[in-house]
Formats: structure tokens, C-alpha cells, sequence
């Protein structure tokens, strides 16, 4: 805005355009279904956040925003499934490997598969590569639940 649109006119100018605000202004309430269709279009119709805010009356911000917190939902409901399933991590410490008089330990080859032991109190469990999640899971269960 410049200087002089902002001095006293000698001529009033005529009303341009006049928005009327009905209702008694409050926020409006989404329900989880309805904030649901409006994420779906933004996917379904390929036009982009804004396009979609401006055809439901909504600020870009306010997408972006049930976006991300559907998003969060869905990683959360993802991990509270995976529980008890799924891969998950534990710490790992790799130290050298001390000779051993109570468990014999054959040697390795030095071009041989890599092979992971896992050792729960005096109990070792040798991984090789290929070996199904499944089945190393029922094993360390049983080990853990024996030891």
C-alpha cells in the first residue's frame, strides 16, 4: 500500500466488492471419515494440496497437517501390529571372539559365509546367511525361554 492511499479522499469511492459472514463464526468440525475423502482426492485426482484446499474451502496447511497425522497413525498402527511380529532390533556389541574350553568353536574360512552367533547365557546360536526369520524366532524364543 502506498503513502497516498492512505490520505483522506475528497471523493468517497464506491463500495467494491462486500463480503457478508453468516453463522456464528466457529471453527469448523471435521469428522475422521470426512477428513479421510478429502486426503483420498488429493491422491485420487493427482492435483496438488493447494488445488484441493481451495475446491473444499480449506488452507493448504490445515492438509498438510491431517496429512501428517494420518500418516503417524498409520506408522503407529504399523508397529503396534508388528509387536510381536516382524523383524525388530536389539543392541548388538561385537567383541573378540575368547578361546572357549566349555563349547568347542570350529574354525571359519576366510571366504565362507558370514555366520552370526547370538549367545544367551551359556547358550549359542549360530545364524547363517539365508535362514528365515521364523524359524531363528521360534529357536531364540525357545533358547530365552529355556535358559
Amino acid at each position: 500500500m502506498s503513502d497516498t492511499e492512505l490520505l483522506p479522499k475528497s471523493k468517497p469511492e464506491p463500495v467494491r466488492r462486500l463480503e457478508v459472514f453468516t453463522g456464528s463464526g466457529r471453527r469448523r468440525m471435521w469428522t475422521p471419515a470426512q477428513k479421510a475423502e478429502i486426503l483420498a482426492e488429493i491422491y485420487d485426482s493427482g492435483d496438488t494440496v493447494s488445488a484441493v484446499a481451495r475446491r473444499q474451502g480449506l488452507t493448504p496447511q490445515q492438509l498438510f497437517g491431517w496429512r501428517r497425522e494420518a500418516q503417524r497413525r498409520a506408522s503407529r498402527a504399523v508397529n503396534d501390529a508388528g509387536a510381536g511380529h516382524g523383524a525388530t532390533f536389539a543392541p548388538v556389541v561385537v567383541e573378540e571372539a575368547l578361546p572357549s574350553l566349555e563349547a568347542p568353536v570350529a574354525p571359519t574360512e576366510g571366504s565362507g559365509p558370514s555366520i552370526i552367533e547370538i549367545v544367551i547365557g551359556a547358550a549359542t546360536v549360530r545364524v547363517t546367511p539365508g535362514t528365515d526369520a521364523a524359524t531363528l524366532t521360534a529357536v531364540l524364543r525357545a533358547v530365552k525361554a529355556a535358559t
